[in-house]
């Protein structure tokens, strides 16, 4: 199947079996992600990958007890970064050096132009923008799921404040953005067999 006959196929799915899915395309799923685009290739977040069911039971009640937390087979949790430090960038800048067998200082510049495009920002300002680029990734995993047929659902419906509790995110300098359950649809889905209502391309596309 073409990437659009597959994201035709996709749906939020709101009702999900419990089934297992593989490591196979769990591994497909995340390294999708990993490749996903990120300005300035810093990947400015964490993806937690939780299998274990009872932390799922706990993140239940934080996510208005939405069942497909706890049926999945794995949540996805992005959490973005709070903040960007000059160390996170050195860190950046010494895995460029290291995987492309360069000289730290040949990347002086490039850090300066990082420091400087980032340096200016508020700290609620660079917040908004670490949490951008995890929803890029999150786009990514979202279109390889349905690549692997394996069925998602986008989630903003969660208390941020409780999953970074639970989780221990705000200690990591983390918090919560998007989460996205993978697994199976169960029946009786109430959306499954509906048709997928989008925006007609007169109105979405504009040519200029």
């Amino acid at each position: 199947m073409s990437l659009i006959d597959n994201l035709k196929w996709r749906y939020a799915t709101k009702k999900m079996n419990g089934e297992k899915v593989s490591e196979e395309k769990l591994n497909a799923i995340l390294n999708a992600i990993q490749l996903a685009p990120s300005s300035f290739g810093l990947q400015p977040y964490t993806v937690f990958v939780i299998e274990d069911q009872a932390t799922k039971e706990k993140l239940l009640p934080a996510s208005y007890n939405q069942t497909q937390i706890t049926d999945c087979s794995h949540l996805l949790v992005f959490a973005s970064w709070t903040n960007v430090s000059a160390e996170q960038v050195d860190t950046f800048i010494a895995d460029i050096a290291a995987k492309r067998s360069m000289p730290l200082e040949a990347l002086n510049d490039y850090k300066g132009y990082i420091n400087g495009s980032i340096g200016h920002l508020t700290d609620e300002q660079k917040a908004t923008w670490n949490a951008k680029q995890a929803y890029i990734a999150f786009g990514i995993g979202l279109a390889a799921a349905a690549e692997a047929h394996v069925d998602a659902t986008p989630m903003e419906g969660f208390v941020p404040a409780q999953y970074n509790e639970i989780l221990g995110l705000t200690a990591q300098g983390l918090s919560a953005t998007v989460v996205l359950p993978l697994g199976y649809r169960g029946e009786g889905d109430w959306l499954a067999s509906l048709p997928k209502v989008r925006r007609d391309k007169d109105l979405l596309f504009k040519f200029i």
